[in-house]
């Protein structure tokens, strides 16, 4: 028991509680103390204050859900020693389309058959837990965690737990302090949100390329720069606050979803301050008006330099980029043909595959193929990805070719003509290196269609498709990364080039891309659903019928249509075939190298 002596103490205590303790509560205090932290870091050098770039504090409450140590199970109620996973932090989430998308601080490796992702309904103090849909790897060091789309009432602000073993998701009641804590944050949607952030160091004026849903630009037309704002700062944002202590600089650039701004002053000349900074981005209103408040972030500055160099031997000469969703049967014939063909570094932007395109990659890059496969979960983003893809090319290559796993590039020759042979695509974009005036090459498409095949060939497109449309359809091109406009404004078939330059188009005489667009039907069929690119529509939406970006007559149902497999045959073109099977068939088997390696 507690003697009086005791209690008079602690009242006095009370009553002589110092000034400060009252005027600074720990909350206010901790605030204070973050402010001068960030300020100190970002600011922390002597350069001058770069023109536009200014310093506007605004308060924010941080967000950063860090698990409860029993979600983890790694101690506390609920814990158990056979969970295999670290502590994880939920960086960020979005609500996508056919799921709930979360950014993790740790390297998860699949399988995921232990880690559920958990769902919150505080009114009825429950959650629901479901098993994890898939686990990706994203920036290196953070993973990608997708999650089934929330239950009816459930909050999308989701978190994740080790299960313990031999235990299946199911609903689990919990009446505990944390479910009345739990920091429900507004989850960003996808059509409204700054989703990736990279720093171009090669410019004259360095900056940072924010990429945005829902800034509403209008399409392939470069945007007024003068109307939009970046802010940085070391907390999230979201719909309802506008980060802590945030630095803001000007834009120089705005086009499609892509914003470039001036970076603050801390950070120019010091890479490494700028890692995992949070960015979003906003759009100023007229004189008399406030503006639009910033939009809800995910994004954190990332370096676009490489560790994957040449090892000091300077550029490669020729990369190539392209973005593709489930199209790893495809891909070895697509990269060992173009590699004999001179490309040397090869850039694979997944957009959410769920088939063996990172074994098939595996396997390539233990043949000594090049390729570095990038997480890209942003749907419906194509020319958003060629642009990042393009800054990220620019400190490694000389020419970077921007193309689909169907495409390839061909040499038509007449007889008596010198057969181009290894290295002929390399040969010619190096003519225009040093070019003062071409920084873009294009080369016609030809459509080729089933060719009266009801399978996939065996041997490959190259070999099994040889009927095509007539005429050409659209070009594909080969770039200059370094020579690109500032605001990477793109139509994914063509960039826009700096002022004094312009394109190349390379005669049909000289070299062609064979298009296998409209292949025997159920492998068409897949691509019938999903198309990657921002502003095509997909198939089965009843819009824009006339495209060429649709199959002429197919409609909007993935019903096989009368006589497919003699439709778009045109003309019987077996030149491509026969160049393969010349240059790369086995004298012995006739085995193509494509082909052995799925035995």
């Amino acid at each position: 028991m507690e003697s009086p002596q005791g209690r008079k103490r602690k009242q006095q205590a009370r009553i002589h509680k110092p000034a400060y303790a009252k005027l600074f509560p720990v909350r206010s205090l901790t605030i204070c103390l973050s402010f001068f932290v960030f300020v100190l870091f970002i600011s922390s050098d002597r350069l001058p204050v770069h023109k536009g770039v200014s310093f506007r504090p605004v308060l924010r409450t941080s967000t950063l859900s860090l698990l409860p140590a029993f979600l983890t199970g790694n101690g506390g109620a609920g814990a158990t020693s056979t969970s295999l996973y670290p502590p994880l932090v939920v960086e960020g989430r979005v609500l996508m389309p056919d799921h709930l998308m979360l950014i993790v601080s740790t390297k998860l490796t699949p399988p995921v058959d232990n880690l559920d992702c958990v769902y919150y309904d505080l009114v009825l103090e429950q959650a629901v837990l479901r098993p994890v849909l898939s686990v990706d790897e994203y920036h290196q060091f953070k993973s990608i965690v997708r999650c089934h789309l929330p239950p009816l009432n459930f909050s999308a602000s989701v978190n994740l737990r080790g299960r313990q073993r031999g235990r299946l998701g199911s609903v689990v009641v919990e009446r505990r302090d944390w479910l009345l804590r739990h920091n429900q944050s507004v989850v960003p949607s996808w059509d409204r949100v700054v989703y990736e952030a990279v720093l171009d160091w090669n410019a004259p004026i360095r900056n940072v390329a924010v990429f945005a849903k829902g800034l509403n630009l209008k399409p392939h037309r470069e945007a007024d720069a003068r109307k939009f704002r970046c802010h940085f700062s070391l907390t999230d944002f979201d719909e309802h606050h506008r980060g802590l202590f945030v630095l803001t600089t000007r834009a120089i650039s705005a086009a499609q979803e892509t914003v470039r701004c001036l970076l603050p002053r801390g950070i120019l000349n010091n890479p490494e301050k700028a890692k995992d900074i949070q960015v979003t981005v906003s759009r100023r209103g007229d004189d008399n008006g406030a503006g639009d408040a910033p939009l809800p972030s995910i994004a954190k500055v990332q370096n676009t330099i490489s560790r994957q160099g040449k090892s000091g031997r300077g550029k490669y000469e020729l990369c190539a980029c392209t973005m593709l969703w489930n199209q790893a049967a495809f891909l070895r014939e697509w990269i060992a043909y173009h590699s004999w063909l001179g490309i040397e570094r090869w850039f694979i932007y997944d957009n959410n595959s769920d088939d063996e395109l990172e074994e098939v990659i595996d396997e390539l890059n233990l043949l000594d193929y090049n390729i570095t496969r990038h997480a890209w979960p942003w749907v419906k983003t194509q020319e958003a990805g060629f642009s990042h893809c393009a800054l990220r090319a620019k400190h490694e290559c000389k020419w970077l070719g921007l193309f689909d796993v169907d495409e390839f590039f061909y040499f038509p020759h007449d007889r008596g003509q010198d057969i181009p042979g290894p290295n002929s695509l390399r040969a010619l974009v190096m003519n225009y290196t040093d070019s003062p005036t071409y920084a873009e090459i294009r080369t016609a498409c030809h459509s080729y269609g089933p060719s009266g095949l009801t399978s996939p060939p065996s041997q490959g497109v190259t070999v099994g498709y040889t009927c095509r449309l007539e005429a050409p359809e659209r070009h594909k091109s080969i770039v200059r990364p370094e020579l690109l406009h500032t605001t990477l404004l793109n139509a994914v078939h063509h960039f826009r080039l700096q002022d004094g330059y312009r394109y190349l188009d390379l005669p049909e005489s000289k070299a062609v891309v064979n298009h296998y667009k409209y292949q025997a039907w159920d492998t068409f069929k897949a691509k019938f659903f999903r198309r990657v690119s921002t502003y095509v529509t997909n198939w089965q939406e009843d819009q824009n019928k006339g495209s060429k970006d649709r199959a002429p007559g197919l409609g909007t149902e993935a019903i096989e249509p009368p006589n497919w497999r003699l439709r778009f045959c045109e003309v019987w073109d077996t030149g491509l075939k026969d160049f393969v099977m010349a240059n790369f068939a086995d004298s012995a088997s006739g085995f193509l190298p494509w082909e052995r390696s799925l035995v």
